[in-house]
């Protein structure tokens, strides 16, 4: 089983490449759970809220893992969790590195800002390009800090989609 993870800030077109990667390569994906909590609780997160969405993360990923699918996608991970918990109230639960950390993950493709159009959708609170721009550099520096495997996806989406295409290619072996 390969896992690939996409990363970045929002609107750089995670789940829409997600959607496409399936498509191409099949697989199992495993949406964002944060999206799913916000729709339940019908509120504006809390702190309070972060283990519940990081443990909910995890449980669909970890029932993902345990089909054992060819190629596991995750449209997320707990890294965005902790860097929302830290953007968004200052602090971080310290597990969640530890769990993310414990688990591997084949290849991060790591979705630059640039060249995507922010849309609001009830959900982001990120409009200005210098904040999304500022959440992909936190996401690019703890990869390299803990020596992850990813690569930059980056430019308009045709562009984006052939980009991701070629890395999971190579990641699986496929022409």
């Amino acid at each position: 089983m390969k896992v690939l993870v996409l990363a970045g800030p929002e609107s750089s077109g995670k789940s829409w490449l997600a959607a496409r990667i399936q498509a191409r390569f099949g697989g199992e994906l495993v949406s964002e759970y944060v999206r799913y909590f916000i729709e339940q609780q019908a509120r504006d997160t809390c702190y309070a809220d972060i283990q519940s969405i990081a443990e909910g993360q995890l449980a669909w990923e970890d029932a993902a893992r345990a089909r054992q699918p060819g190629l596991l996608i995750l449209d997320t991970h707990l890294l965005s969790n902790m860097l929302w918990s830290h953007t968004l109230f200052g602090d971080c639960p310290g597990w969640l590195e530890q769990q993310l950390l414990a688990r591997h993950y084949d290849l991060h493709l790591l979705l630059a800002p640039e060249g995507v159009d922010w849309i609001s959708d009830g959900q982001r609170c990120q409009p200005a390009l210098s904040e999304r721009q500022a959440f992909f550099a936190a996401s690019q520096q703890w990869l390299e800090r803990h020596q992850q495997p990813y690569c930059v996806i980056s430019g308009k989406q045709d562009s984006r989609r052939e980009q991701a295409f070629a890395s999971i290619g190579l990641l699986l072996s496929v022409p």
